[in-house]
């Protein structure tokens, strides 16, 4: 893809914080497993921190490690879920195009750098280097969700616009020790080596080596025989995807 056909595929993502960014482009390999893991994660949105870890582990989910990663994240899973062709163009790119999509990254959040978008505020840390711009969490353990218009944070804003509340933000959800199994012990990039770096260690997965390929994790990751166990059937909340589509939009529309 050229370099204009990345900035329009990552644009949606570009402004996420590091570690969430690298579990997204990671899990968009296994474009095949988000439909099941976005309804999982709806329909266990009741549960957070260890106890939604205690039920990943419990329920014997068999998804890839980088899309159980994002399980605490129902509407980032859910996005995926809705455009799975937009899910699986960014899959394909990470797999042959790694290094280009993520100088497309840094491309777009240069931008919205420079247009007065992207600024440290109270989620976030913005630590700035041409060609190695890092978002990263102000609490260790703590990841939030940022909500923008593409359309906007990218390109200059118009004479008087108050470019501070450009981007919202949704809840802080804790992702602890207990997540490390999925690659959350040690998550961010080398961007200048265009390098991902998952559970401490640098992912390598390619177009070329995905059908053997297993990351070695920091932490072993079980693999479970026998199939996938419900143990929450009486919670379950049913999954509306559109529902939450609505609401994603509306709450752009409040701030924008």
């Amino acid at each position: 893809m050229a370099p204009q056909q990345l900035d329009q595929l990552v644009q949606q993502i570009a402004l996420y914080p590091d570690p969430l960014l690298a579990q997204v482009l990671t899990a968009s390999t296994y474009w095949n497993e988000i439909p099941d893991a976005a309804t999982w994660a709806n329909q266990h949105s009741f549960l957070q921190g260890d106890a939604l870890a205690n039920a990943i582990a419990q329920d014997r989910l068999a998804f890839d490690p980088s899309v159980m990663a994002l399980l605490p994240f129902p509407s980032v899973l859910d996005m995926m879920a809705r455009d799975p062709g937009w899910t699986q163009a960014l899959g394909n790119a990470v797999l042959n195009q790694r290094p280009e999509v993520m100088d497309s990254v840094q491309r777009l959040r240069q931008q919205a750098y420079s247009y007065g978008y992207l600024r440290p505020n109270p989620q976030y840390n913005v630590v700035y280097a041409p060609g190695a711009i890092q978002i990263l969490p102000l609490t260790p353990g703590y990841v939030v969700v940022p909500y923008y218009n593409p359309g906007v944070v990218f390109v200059r804003p118009r004479a008087g616009f108050f470019v501070g509340g450009a981007i919202s933000f949704g809840p802080r959800v804790f992702i602890g020790g207990a997540f490390a199994p999925w690659g959350w012990g040690g998550v961010s990039f080398g961007w200048r080596t265009h390098d991902i770096i998952v559970g401490g260690r640098p992912w390598v997965r390619t177009w070329t080596n995905r059908g053997a390929y297993v990351h070695s994790y920091d932490r072993p990751v079980p693999h479970y025989a026998g199939g996938r166990v419900e143990h929450h059937e009486g919670e379950l909340r049913p999954y509306h995807p559109q529902e939450r589509h609505e609401e994603r939009h509306d709450d752009h529309r409040d701030h924008h």
